[in-house]
């Protein structure tokens, strides 16, 4: 069975810092790549970071940039959103996400990613 496994979320003030984890079973891990998206309320869905499992390679929209650092532990199958510097517009439901497409992660297209995770929020009060 394919899990995808977000925790980590919580309140925190601005300028604050959570740490998300994701923990993935059930697939090849090293074939994918993982991103991450968030959904404010009344808002689409967007993607915030993606890293390449094989490639270790990764991309932040450019709304979390420099704030933002995605990591995995590939021995885990774990990913890691380290978000520093927090903003009340970075509250949302996070999500992480699975695509085959190492090299496109970072166009985050909603229906090229494979499976998800249950979502965990954030809430960043000011």
């Amino acid at each position: 069975e394919v899990q995808l496994v977000e925790s980590g979320g919580g309140l925190v003030q601005a300028g604050g810092s959570l740490r998300l984890s994701c923990a993935a079973s059930g697939f090849t891990f090293d074939d994918y790549a993982i991103g991450w998206f968030r959904q404010a309320p009344g808002k689409e869905r967007e993607g915030v970071s993606c890293l390449s499992i094989s490639l270790g390679m990764t991309h932040y929209a450019d709304s979390v940039k420099g704030r933002f650092t995605m990591s995995s532990d590939n021995a885990k199958k774990t990913v890691y959103l380290q978000m520093d510097n927090l903003k009340p517009e970075d509250s949302a439901v996070y999500y992480c996400a699975a695509t085959r497409g190492t090299y496109t992660c970072s166009n985050y297209v909603i229906s090229e990613y494979d499976y998800w995770g249950q979502g965990t929020q954030v809430t960043v009060s000011s």
